[in-house]
């Protein structure tokens, strides 16, 4: 049977005392059906607390769909959350989420740290902008929050705009350059100040920060993920359905042991992320007075580079290569992307977000 099937059965379920069925009522949630065994499962969400026609309800519910499928049905019986919880603030807070208005949601994310991933972050940004595409940035590394900087906004000090709906929901207005939407938990610290926060502490902060930001419509949302793999970065894909991740390496071989773990991390059937490519960072060394000169620091000049085997190696597409220029640095230091000037290293951004639209 088909879940609009199963439906259509249930709306034959009433609810003694609001005589309506459960359907209408909104009461059946999550509901699946087992391909190989044709058992029918959901969640029957209550309108009440303790409410006394519980049992009853699920009865008649499992008669039906028994009698129809010959199969027990497994339905699980959720009582609301009292309003003034925790939990329903937090579900009251995803379902309300401005999240809801961007199209793809791709997190930046690299093995360890050094590789110049919110370097990449920002320009890929900036150079998606140039593209013509409405773009947003989350910077998800809550302990080393570097965006207000790289785009020049350090002095922003963020606003709350009241929620059109009536509820006392505020929603977080993110600062804007290079038409990029930006929001990083560096607007609400001083630039000196040490977050000494536990692990729960800090994913809080990153959900109020992914949920209660005005985003407004966006093409897409770059998330600025922390190193590693830790609590923030299962807190991200808990939180949202990601259109898919960017990992950024330097051709050194270590570096290159931690994406692999990071390819991992997002392949694990628990997480399941789609890898849309990787970019490799600081592929050669051209120095200004020696422009057609390529030095490679970082592994060696053979045919496609260490991380293009590796991207190979993987199945995975190896979206662009980015030289180390002082330029990119200086860039960052000031608040200018590199990636809104006219030159051949903002040209090589560009290319890297043209091949990600591409994979998308």
């Amino acid at each position: 049977m088909t879940k609009d099937e199963i439906l259509e059965l249930l709306k034959g379920v009433k609810h003694p005392e609001q005589d309506k069925d459960i359907v209408s009522l909104g009461m059946v949630e999550n509901l699946t059906i087992d391909a190989d065994t044709g058992a029918v499962r959901f969640t029957m969400k209550l309108t009440k607390p303790r409410d006394p026609m519980a049992g009853s309800v699920r009865r008649a519910a499992e008669a039906v769909l028994r009698e129809a499928t010959g199969v027990p049905p497994v339905i699980v019986v959720a009582e609301p959350l009292p309003p003034d919880s925790k939990a329903a603030k937090q579900q009251t807070m995803r379902e309300k989420s401005r999240l809801n208005e961007i199209g793809q949601v791709i997190a930046v994310a690299s093995g360890k740290g050094g590789v110049g991933k919110s370097t990449v972050t920002a320009n890929l940004a900036v150079a998606l902008a140039a593209e013509g595409y409405k773009v947003g940035v989350l910077d998800a590394d809550i302990y080393g929050p570097s965006m207000p900087k790289m785009f020049g906004v350090e002095d922003y000090k963020p606003v709350a705009e009241i929620a059109e709906d009536g509820s006392d929901l505020e929603y977080i207005v993110p600062a804007e350059a290079y038409g990029v939407k930006v929001m990083s938990i560096g607007f609400f610290i001083s630039g000196s100040d040490a977050l000494v926060w536990r692990g729960p502490m800090a994913t809080n902060a990153l959900r109020q920060l992914l949920h209660q930001t005005a985003w407004g419509e966006l093409d897409f949302l770059l998330i600025d993920l922390p190193p590693g793999t830790g609590d923030l970065h299962l807190t991200i894909v808990s939180e949202l359905k990601l259109s898919g991740a960017v990992i950024v390496s330097t051709p050194q071989e270590v570096a290159l042991l931690d994406v692999v773990r990071g390819i991992a991390m997002f392949r694990n059937e628990h997480v399941n992320v789609p890898i849309r490519g990787i970019v490799e960072n600081m592929a050669w060394f051209t120095p200004a007075e020696l422009p057609d000169n390529r030095y490679f620091i970082f592994g060696p000049a053979d045919e496609g580079g260490r991380v293009a085997a590796l991207a190979t190696e993987q199945g995975v597409p190896l979206l662009g290569s980015i030289p180390l220029v002082q330029a990119i640095a200086e860039g960052g230091d000031t608040g200018k992307p590199i990636a809104a000037r006219d030159s051949l290293t903002g040209e090589a951004f560009r290319t890297v977000a043209r091949a990600l639209v591409g994979k998308l």
